[in-house]
């Protein structure tokens, strides 16, 4: 049979074209999704994904502002028994317009808050000496407020901690702000430090027989090398462990190798896989996973089928915790979309990112549905997320730990002041206190004055 060379050179050229068709249209849907998503699709950070340049036109009609019959949270007026300062001011006795004699016509009040300039008050003490006839020792009077060898003063000190390792202030900026040396303020932190040294070793005591666990890590270097931050963390308590390793022995130290009650949240990082203790997997990370699918084979009908039957069913398990229902009720409904994700889970799939999925709900059943018998456990790891934010703002400044030293400083004061945070109203007020207190009696239990049953 003659074979047509000009037919065979045509058909060639057509499969040429059409696989550069292909290869074009790969490169431009890599290329909007990037512009999208950022560098690295759903996993991009927050701070790296691209500004919209237009939103969707639903959004454009949405009305901004307040829903109407909204109480609202505007700027309140200052009653007098509240006001730390009242004063008379006159109004002039002429009319500036005119010039006329100005008419009495009674009071306006006119409320504000001021701030006074934040300054250093530097003290000189004159601590009077006695002896003592009988067995000849020097007694001194002490100076209030402050400890042994100690340049700043408690309140001095707790307005730092606070303001460096709760609000994000850098160390230079407070040096700057109140006018004493950088190098001053990082030796009163690191003696603060040593004094609540016991206190996280007894709160993580306490974290072991919490009900409801959280654990999450993210990366911090010391000492110029990279390494890890891990957090542990229930509703009232915070615990920072600085490690220069990912490894699972961090997490099995945590637990001391013992069995405890209540569950784990945490991602699916295999570092908890040996932890003796029931584990909730975080249902907003597989959310991620389920809808990354879509943006890889956006044109695989299979694919779009189980993302738009799935995802809805996860965040609604994720938000059905916080509704306003009875816990009977609650109960009944997360019976039901237990079951329904189940169904979607154990459904006949061929794409092999959906069987994925399915299998890793699959493999690890026992660690997916414990929020669907108990309110208490959130089907999220929202939680540690957020009990993170703030440390991985001060990464982003400072790059990390200078050194070791530094880093166990920021372990021990992160925990009691994270944990203070959770529990005062004023954490700087309860630091304050607490040194006082250990100022007077350097044998005080500091955990069971900051941290004792009734403190709420």
């Amino acid at each position: 049979m003659a074979v047509c060379l000009s037919c065979l050179d045509k058909q060639r050229e057509i499969d040429r074209l059409q696989d550069e068709v292909k290869r074009l249209k790969d490169l431009v849907r890599r290329q909007d999704r990037t512009i999208k998503e950022g560098q690295f699709g759903s996993s991009t950070p927050s701070s790296k994904i691209p500004f919209k340049q237009n939103s969707l036109e639903e959004n454009q009609k949405k009305i901004g502002g307040a829903r109407k019959g909204h109480k609202g949270h505007g700027r309140k007026s200052i009653d007098e028994k509240e006001a730390d300062v009242t004063q008379d001011i006159e109004a002039p006795c002429e009319c500036p317009h005119c010039g006329e004699t100005l008419d009495k016509k009674g009071i306006k009040e006119r409320s504000l808050c001021d701030l006074l300039p934040i300054k250093v008050k530097k003290v000189v003490y004159y601590l009077e000496q006695k002896r003592c006839p009988k067995c000849h020792k020097i007694i001194s009077a002490k100076a209030p407020g402050i400890l042994p060898k100690f340049l700043f003063s408690n309140n001095l000190i707790s307005q730092i901690c606070t303001q460096h390792y709760i609000f994000g202030n850098t160390l230079g900026q407070l040096a700057q702000q109140l006018d004493v040396s950088k190098g001053s303020i990082i030796s009163a932190l690191h003696k603060t430090a040593e004094i609540f040294k016991d206190v996280p070793e007894k709160l993580a005591e306490e974290y072991r027989m919490s009900e409801v666990k959280h654990a999450d890590e993210t990366t911090w270097r010391i000492d110029g090398k990279n390494g890890y931050t891990f957090l542990f963390c229930s509703d009232k308590l915070s615990i920072y462990k600085f490690r220069g390793t990912r490894a699972a022995s961090v997490a099995n130290d945590m637990f001391d190798g013992e069995c405890f009650d209540g569950v784990l949240v945490v991602d699916r990082y295999n570092g908890y896989n040996k932890v003796s203790s029931r584990i909730q997997y975080c249902y907003a990370h597989l959310l991620r996973d389920v809808r990354k699918l879509l943006i890889e084979f956006p044109d695989n009908d299979e694919v779009r089928c189980f993302v738009e039957t799935l995802s809805p069913l996860l965040k609604e398990a994720i938000q059905l915790r916080s509704s306003d229902i009875s816990n009977i009720d609650f109960l009944e409904q997360a019976s039901i979309l237990r079951d329904k994700i189940i169904e979607v889970i154990n459904s006949e799939a061929r794409h092999p990112g959906i069987q994925h999925i399915q299998n890793i709900f699959r493999e690890k059943s026992d660690r997916m549905y414990h929020w669907a018998s108990d309110r208490a456990v959130p089907a999220d790891n929202n939680l540690a997320e957020r009990d993170l934010r703030q440390l991985v703002i001060a990464r982003k400044i400072s790059q990390g730990s200078q050194s070791q030293n530094g880093a166990a400083t920021r372990e021990i004061l992160m925990t009691v002041l994270h944990t203070l945070r959770k529990r005062k109203k004023d954490t700087a007020e309860a630091i304050k206190k607490a040194l006082d207190a250990y100022s007077d009696n350097s044998k005080l239990d500091l955990y069971k004055y900051l941290f004792k049953p009734d403190s709420s």
